[in-house]
């Protein structure tokens, strides 16, 4: 190549540089300066975002418009390791965030079984296993959470062969190490390795719940945490529970995150019907109770917004592509008064019973259409403090988490015999004027035969008795005679029409108890003779029912033989007031009872609290009350009875039928000072009309008129 060719090269080369750079200068000209501000606005709006919003859950009221929970704001605190920088920064983050906690007293959440201070030790038996039995019967070891998370870190080392098990402090050590926790203070290092512990579980998929590191802190942390500018801790307020009584725990239920069983079922739960789930897996739903049940109701609609950020991350624009939609309002059937009344009345007379009573229930209907107005069991918990007090009440031998009034099952003693009683009036084997001898033994089957409580008491006898008489004076020979004569296929018949042995339809679950009969005598093992037709007639042999299915037993009796679903929904109420459902009362059972046998049977019940054993309850209680008491031996080796009451007032047109039951509380009669306190609530304003307080005197003036 010559000179000169080379020189035409290069000059071509340079001059195409020279087009290059200036093509460039040209084009960052107009970006910074001519077209400079619309490229800096626009990289304000360059970071964008699609953001759910949770939609507030519905408030759970009264029947009268109550509020028994709703919701308030609370904050809690999650973190982002990721935006924490390196291990060295993550850790001093981490330090000072706790000592945050320390100076305001907030707890944060921390599963590492091993203890706060050293000398460390593991707080479980079994860290790394625990040990289950298959189905039949032999030794499972399961791999804990630590276990598993310890060998996909590689903290444990396995192979072939034993593996070696570290010890708590050397566990700590081997994780500080790992993921780099400075070890001058070992207890603030393993405070850091406990919340490090929580996040790595779910990122090694280890455990699947969101970590929340903290809930419900005050605004002294927040301020703290926001000074102190820490990089990762994100502070969002979050809607909670609060529970506005201290009343119906047993009833209203709480909320929590799913665990594994509920996510399978919820999701792919479409609630608004759009054909997408409405369940993410972190989400909090009812766990048992109302908040359970109408779940759907009171659940909100998710929103979706889609939101700008500058770079700086402050929001420049938002926009909703679906707004939110608060949870509707459930208004319950309940009366909170009411339920304070009956919850406060068992706490204050059950522990004074004559027997040696461990717990009680008490359930009151509305006898025109069985909505629940009040159902408590005693003893009874703190719902705000659920979590809190857990494991005592799971220790505690009363056993106050159990629900007696919807699943306690009881021997309904003598308030069975209104059932002989309208059976044998209605299939004309007796009639309302009939008259049984009481000879105190009943020799039918043997000369030994069972006995009337009133000869066991006193060698005595009721003489000739009526039904009305014999439900007054609860007289066993009287449902001897009647319950034989009937049979026990009868007897069945009848009691199933009331719905004893069945569940009665409420929306909360319930057990069923069982009605005594052969079929039952028999899948237990048993042999059934004639003889045990006569137990069962008077509410004894293995009959056990609920206490709602006594109440509404004696609704469905004295409303004349209309046996309604129980219910505890009312209706539902959307943000704006409207009704977005009613309920609708719906009939199980007719039973056309002759009015003629139906008075004979009231009269009764009504003759008790006149001037049998429960009138001393009710001489200051202007309201007519019919009543049947009962009790029943716990067992055939005990001498103790669960003391039984149903009521129904008022006597000429019934409005509401209660039915309590006290474990090992003696005789029925007993339960009469607790019917008394509730029958005073109810008709307070009658009461009060009747008894009106005396007009203040004027005082003299000493002028002529």
């Amino acid at each position: 190549m010559d000179g000169r060719q080379f020189h035409v090269r290069s000059w071509a080369l340079s001059g195409l540089l020279v087009l290059l750079l200036l093509a460039l200068g040209v084009g960052l000209y107009r970006t910074q300066i001519i077209d400079g501000a619309y490229y800096a606005e626009l990289s304000r709006h360059k970071i964008a975002n699609m953001e759910t919003i949770e939609a507030g859950r519905g408030m759970i009221t009264d029947a009268n418009g109550q509020p028994l929970v709703t919701n308030r704001v609370s904050y809690q605190v999650t973190l982002d390791t990721g935006r924490m920088g390196d291990e060295g920064q993550r850790a001093h983050i981490l330090i000072q965030l706790l000592d945050i906690c320390a100076a305001c007293g907030v707890e944060w959440t921390d599963t590492l079984p091993i203890t706060a201070q050293p000398p460390f030790e593991f707080t479980e038996r079994e860290p790394f296993h625990y040990r289950t039995e298959d189905e039949s019967g032999r030794a499972k070891w399961n791999e804990t959470r630590l276990y598993r998370l310890a060998t996909a870190m590689k903290w444990i080392r396995t192979g072939d062969g034993p593996v070696d098990l570290p010890a708590a402090d050397e566990l700590v050590n081997i994780m500080c190490r790992d993921l780099g926790i400075p070890v001058g203070d070992m207890v603030r290092a393993r405070q850091a390795v406990g919340v490090l512990y929580e996040l790595y579980l779910r990122s090694k998929d280890v455990y699947r719940t969101p970590y929340i590191f903290a809930r419900d802190v005050d605004i002294d942390f927040i301020t703290r945490v926001k000074e102190r500018g820490l990089a990762g801790v994100k502070i969002q307020p979050t809607s909670v529970r609060q529970y506005d009584t201290p009343y119906a725990a047993h009833l209203l239920g709480r909320v929590g995150l799913m665990d594994a069983e509920e996510w399978a079922v919820y999701k792919e739960k479409d609630i608004d019907g759009d054909g997408k789930a409405d369940y993410e897996m972190d989400d909090s739903v009812g766990k048992e109770g109302v908040e359970k049940v109408f779940e759907d109701w009171l659940r909100g609609r998710t929103g979706l917004r889609s939101v700008e950020l500058n770079t700086n991350g402050k929001v420049v624009t938002q926009e909703w592509i679906k707004e939110p939609v608060a949870g509707g309002t459930v208004e319950l059937t309940l009366d909170i008064g009411l339920q304070q009344a009956v919850e406060d009345s068992l706490a204050r007379r059950i522990p004074n019973l004559s027997g040696n009573a461990q717990g009680a229930a008490a359930v009151i209907i509305d006898v025109k259409n069985a909505g629940v107005l009040a159902s408590a069991s005693y003893p009874t918990f703190d719902l705000s403090r659920y979590s809190a007090d857990y494991n005592d009440n799971a220790a505690d031998p009363l056993k106050p988490l159990y629900n007696r009034a919807l699943l306690g099952t009881y021997a309904p003693g003598s308030t069975f015999k209104m059932v002989t009683g309208i059976a044998g009036l209605e299939e004309g084997i007796i009639t309302p004027r009939t008259q049984i001898l009481d000879t105190g033994v009943y020799r039918y089957y043997t000369n030994d035969g069972p006995r009337c409580w009133i000869y066991n008491q006193s060698g005595g006898t009721h003489g000739q008795q009526t039904v009305a008489d014999a439900i007054k004076n609860s007289c066993n020979v009287f449902f001897y005679d009647v319950g034989r004569r009937l049979g026990i296929e009868r007897l069945q018949e009848y009691a199933a029409m009331f719905g004893l042995g069945q569940k009665t339809g409420l929306e909360l679950g319930e057990r069923a108890g069982v009605m005594a009969g052969p079929e039952y005598t028999e899948s237990m093992g048993g042999t059934w003779y004639p003889g045990n037709t006569l137990s069962v007639s008077i509410g004894q042999e293995s009959s056990q029912f609920t206490p709602i299915q006594l109440a509404n037993y004696v609704a469905t009796l004295v409303n004349g033989g209309t046996r309604y679903k129980t219910h505890l929904m009312s209706r539902v109420l959307g943000a704006d007031g409207t009704v977005l459902y009613e309920y609708e009362p719906e009939v199980l059972d007719t039973l056309k009872l002759k009015k003629e046998n139906l008075d004979a049977v009231k009269a009764g019940m009504l003759a008790l609290t006149q001037e049998g054993s429960l009138a001393r309850y009710f001489t200051d209680i202007p309201i007519k009350v019919g009543a049947k008491t009962g009790s029943a031996q716990v067992s055939a080796s005990s001498k103790e009875s669960n003391a039984v009451l149903v009521c129904f007032a008022p006597f000429d047109d019934p409005e509401i039928a209660l039915a309590i039951v006290a474990e090992r509380g003696g005789g029925g009669s007993e339960l009469g000072a607790v019917a008394a306190d509730i029958f005073r609530w109810y008709f307070r304003e009658e009461i009060a009309a009747q008894n009106p307080a005396p007009e203040p005197e004027l005082p003299e003036t000493g002028l002529e008129e």
